[in-house]
Formats: C-alpha cells, structure tokens, sequence
C-alpha cells in the first residue's frame, strides 16, 4: 500500500477559478496525482457531474484512490468511486482512448498539472530525487520503457550530451555525458546518489561552486524527461489529443514547470483553429504560496478556450 501523500497541489484555488467549474460538468484531470487538485474540483461538480483521473504512474493512481475514499487502496489500472468518479491508469496523451473506451463524451473541463509530485521525488526506489539513493529509474509507468540507469549504459555520449543540453540546458553537458557514459558502461552508475555524486566531482573539477541550487537538478530534470518522453506526450497531447476531447467552448488548464513545458503551451494556444482564446500572460503562484511551498515558484498556469 502507497504511503499517505505529502504532495500539495499547486495553485489549487487559481485552478480551480480559472476552470469555472460548475455542478454537472464533465472535467478530466490528466494528471491526477494524489488528488490534490481533483478532491476540490469533484466538490464542485457535484451532484450530476463526472470526474475522468489519468497517470501513468499506477503508484500515483492508487493514492488518487486514497485521498478521494479515505481508505488505503492497491495499485490497479482502473477505480471506479461511487457513480461519478472514475481513475485510469494512463496518460494523457491517450485521453481520446480511455473516453470512446469507457463509452464517455466529449468534456467540458481538462487540467493537466506537468509537475512531479512530491511523493515521486521523495521515493526511495524510483531515483527521481537527486537526495535519494534508489535505482536510477525515473519511470513514470514502470510496466514500460529502459530505467534511466540502462538507458545510460546503452546511450552514445553524443546522445547523453543532447539530452543534458536540450532537456536541462545544462552548461556541463559534455563533460557530465563523458564521465556518466564511463560509469555506466562499468556498472557503476546504478543509483540516484551515485549520479548526484558524479555530477558533484564533475562540477568541482571545473571549479565550479555547487552554490544554492544544485546543479544535479538539471541533470535529473533532463534525464527523467527523456526515458518518459515527456514533450512528446505533452505536444501530442495539446494539439492532437486535448481538441478533439473537449466540447466547444471548454476549457484547458495547463500548469507548466520549466520552459521547455511552457514554450509548447503557449505554442498550440496560438492555434486558432483549435483554441479562440487563450492567456496572455501565464499565472503565477503567489507570494505566500512560494513560501509555503517552495516548489511551486517555477509553475505556471496557462488557460485556453476550445475553438468551434
């Protein structure tokens, strides 16, 4: 059974303004979670409305199912709570599937919070966390996909390198790519603290200081993105998937973490043959939410409306 959730849903009440939610909307939140974000919004929908949670990480879903019963609940691939509340196991980049599936319409309402949960970066045996001394996995959905720690053993330093750069703009790609190939190659590149140790030894020797921000976050941010494909699915997800799903005139919420994220936001909600309107700047968490949880000072909430 999943431990209770430490993760707090950022910019819970933003969202939750900007999806004007309403009782009997049809809302899907791409990524569920731990709920944070989907207990306040069947709240808002009821009576008559329906609730459509999605991961990829079945880890994640089972806790979903925890915050919205109050009971402990094992990983599966499908809840169904009460007659309004639905969880599946994927992404959401796959939201056209699971609806025509499960005999669903098309929605009023889609969040997608792009963030990792505090619960996954905490965790011990999946390496998300440069802090934790797991096996380097970093998969979202474990029943798929290389773990970051073959994929390291198998990748070129050229192919390394471009992850580091694009991914994390990471100014020491090169010299990390070079070292970590080594490693892995050797079988001593298995862990998360292995990797955050190497990347320390790398910095050093070029006389950087670690300063106040490590630099390992780069280097794991790059790494997670590229086993789970993350921009493919958010790209594929935003100008394929999100249109034909939503309802003209319904709405999606998007909250972005790094600018890779944001810049493909911003991007498909210039489309305006899919999307009438969109924000023109993002939101931003306040100051007082900053403080009390200092992850979410990167995040940014973008809103665009359905086109007819």
């Amino acid at each position: 059974m999943p431990k209770p959730t430490r993760h707090r849903p950022v910019m819970l009440r933003e969202t939750l303004q900007a999806l004007e939610l309403a009782p009997g909307l049809i809302v899907v939140d791409g990524t569920v979670g731990a709920a944070g974000h989907s207990q306040k919004i069947v709240e808002k929908i009821r009576p008559e409305g329906t609730l459509l949670g999605l991961d990829r990480d079945q880890e994640m879903l089972a806790r979903a199912a925890e915050t919205l019963t109050g009971e402990p609940h094992a990983p599966s691939a499908r809840y169904q709570i009460g007659d309004d509340v639905l969880l599946r196991h994927a992404p959401h980049s796959e939201l056209e599937a699971v609806l025509q599936d499960e005999g669903l319409p098309l929605v009023d309402r889609i969040l997608v919070d792009l963030g990792l949960s505090s619960d996954q970066l905490e965790s011990e045996e999946r390496g998300f966390g440069f802090r934790t001394e797991g096996l380097l996995d970093m998969r979202f959905d474990k029943t798929t996909g290389q773990p970051v720690a073959d994929w390291l053993a198998d990748a070129s330093i050229a192919e390394i390198t471009t992850v580091l750069s694009e991914y994390g703009e990471e100014p020491l790609a090169g010299q990390l790519a070079e070292e970590m190939s080594s490693r892995a190659r050797r079988g001593s590149l298995r862990t998360a603290d292995q990797l955050r140790e190497l990347i320390e030894e790398v910095y050093q020797k070029q006389g950087h200081r670690l300063g106040n921000s490590h630099p390992a976050t780069r280097t794991f941010q790059a790494l997670r993105i590229a086993v789970n494909a993350e921009l493919e699915h958010v790209q594929r997800f935003l100008t394929e998937v999100a249109p034909a799903c939503l309802k003209t005139g319904g709405l999606l919420a998007v909250i972005s973490f790094h600018s890779l994220e944001d810049r493909l936001t911003k991007n498909a909600f210039q489309n305006r043959d899919l999307w009438s309107s969109a924000s023109r700047k993002p939101i931003g968490p306040s100051s007082l939410e900053c403080k009390m949880n200092p992850r979410s000072r990167s995040a940014k909430l973008r809103i665009g409306i359905r086109a007819d």
